[in-house]
């Protein structure tokens, strides 16, 4: 295999792999290529083409048939399998008997063919057209695949949305949970010393009962705690604290607190006052304070813990994590789950769901389409968000309804409209109407196709000042095989 570089004189429009057994012949077509100002490759057979053509890049190879060791039909065949040379164009050189041979390549994949012997126009003509061909064909894949870089960073900027916000969710609840923790320690151990303390004189079954009894009451009230005010809850406790001072209660700033969220008043203690000695009665009310404290920090360990594990659930259900990608989708839980993943978003503005009783589950990408809410309710949040006039009113109603073999969402907010003049454009890719370095502009080009191309459905939009509706059309049959 030889290669020739174009002529000085010569501009470079392409390089060529002339593939001929005949040396005549590509010497012939190297002159000739390299007097267009192409450069030029040569190769006697079917593997030093292929050996070629994996080693240095070519625009565009001119392929003898009948060659030794591998013909033209094995060479096409094989690059037709080889992703990488595939896209190639080839033109097919053959002798005027060898017509039926070339239109046999063509059907393999062949760009075009060449009579032998060669007219240098027709010769220019073909060689200009595969290339640019192949130019437009170079072209719509470096297009393909930055929009698919691109749409790959509008989908992890939304991830990292969606992580900041779910982070924030779960910070609270683990905050929680963790200084929970931490006090319940101390209460235990303050726990531990009343009971000691007031079991030191030995306690009878009647005072043993009464315990029994208050912590049954501690352990329901910290289960439904009382809502009580701020300033409710100051004065009951100061109440409670100078009557538990005036029974000898060491600390009873620490002890009234505990008891005020059971629900406990001077008037329940009056039991425990009767039926305890002064020396055991100090003991006995701090195990009591102790007592309600543990119980209510277990209950919002529990809840902060019940918390968690909601988030983390609605993030499973929201990527559709070890699932199938296609399958019986319930829509209604994939919203739930949006809206819990765009909670820290959307908690300054009112959302409504108006849910069917009646849908039924859809055959679907289940992370897909919940990629889709989020496009759709991020923006309606953002607008909203920066609507001035609001006065805190945003609204963002979700309406399913079942249509005549369809599964139908709508998502509208109370925002200002879009501008009549860009409703049609707002499906294009790149197009959007946010700041520089705020948007690509893919969200609802990447929502248009999820629900269209793949899904089948339909994604329409209207809008006037106040109203925008994002309607959603799925059917429910299985249309995705």
């Amino acid at each position: 295999m030889t290669t020739s570089t174009t002529p000085a004189t010569a501009e470079a429009s392409g390089r060529v792999l002339v593939v001929d057994d005949n040396r005549l012949n590509r010497f012939k077509l190297q002159h000739d290529l390299e007097q267009q100002g192409f450069t030029v490759g040569q190769a006697e057979n079917g593997l030093q083409a292929l050996e070629a053509l994996r080693a240095e890049p070519y625009d565009v190879v001119l392929l003898d048939i009948l060659m030794p060791e591998m013909n033209g039909y094995e060479t096409l065949a094989e690059m037709k399998r080889d992703s990488a040379l595939r896209d190639i164009p080839v033109i097919v050189i053959s002798a005027l008997d060898e017509i039926d041979s070339a239109v046999r390549c063509i059907d393999m994949g062949a760009e075009d063919y060449l009579a032998k012997p060669f007219n240098p126009t027709l010769l220019r003509a073909r060689m200009r057209a595969s290339l640019k061909e192949k130019k437009l064909r170079d072209l719509e894949r470096a297009y393909l695949r930055q929009e698919m870089v691109l749409r790959q960073q509008d989908k992890l900027a939304t991830l990292g949305r969606l992580s900041a916000g779910m982070a924030h969710e779960l910070n609270n609840p683990a905050a929680a949970a963790q200084r929970g923790a931490g006090q319940l320690r101390d209460a235990l151990a303050t726990l531990q010393d009343a009971l000691m303390a007031a079991g030191a004189g030995g306690l009878s079954d009647e005072q043993l009962n009464l315990l029994k009894e208050l912590q049954a009451m501690a352990a329901q009230r910290a289960a439904e705690p009382a809502e009580l005010g701020v300033l409710e809850r100051s004065d009951r406790e100061l109440a409670l604290q100078a009557w538990l001072q005036s029974h000898g209660v060491a600390r009873p700033w620490e002890v009234a607190p505990s008891l005020v969220d059971a629900g406990f008043v001077p008037a329940d203690l009056e039991r425990v006052v009767a039926a305890f000695s002064p020396p055991q009665l100090g003991p006995v009310l701090t195990w009591l304070g102790a007592t309600a404290a543990a119980l209510a920090l277990v209950a919002q360990i529990g809840h902060g813990a019940g918390r968690i594990a909601e988030l983390v659930q609605a993030l499973k259900s929201y990527s559709y994590m070890d699932q199938a990608p296609v399958q019986a989708v319930d829509v209604h839980q994939g919203l739930d789950s949006t809206l819990v993943m765009l909670r820290s978003k959307l908690k300054q503005l009112e959302v409504r769901r108006e849910y069917a009783p009646d849908l039924p589950p859809i055959q679907a990408y289940g992370g897909e389409l919940n990629q889709v809410w989020t496009n759709i309710l991020d923006n309606a949040a953002d607008v909203l968000s920066k609507s001035t006039g609001m006065d805190g009113k945003g609204v963002i109603t979700i309406r399913t309804r079942r249509d005549d073999g369809h599964v139908v969402v709508e998502i509208e907010d109370n925002g200002p409209g879009i501008p009549e003049g860009l409703q049609d454009r707002l499906f294009e890719p790149f197009f959007t109407t946010k700041p520089p370095g705020q948007g690509l502009g893919l969200g609802l080009n990447i929502s248009h196709t999820i629900v269209c191309q793949r899904h089948k459905g339909e994604l329409t939009v209207t809008s006037r000042p106040g109203q925008t509706v994002f309607t959603a059309t799925l059917p429910i049959s299985d249309t995705l095989a």
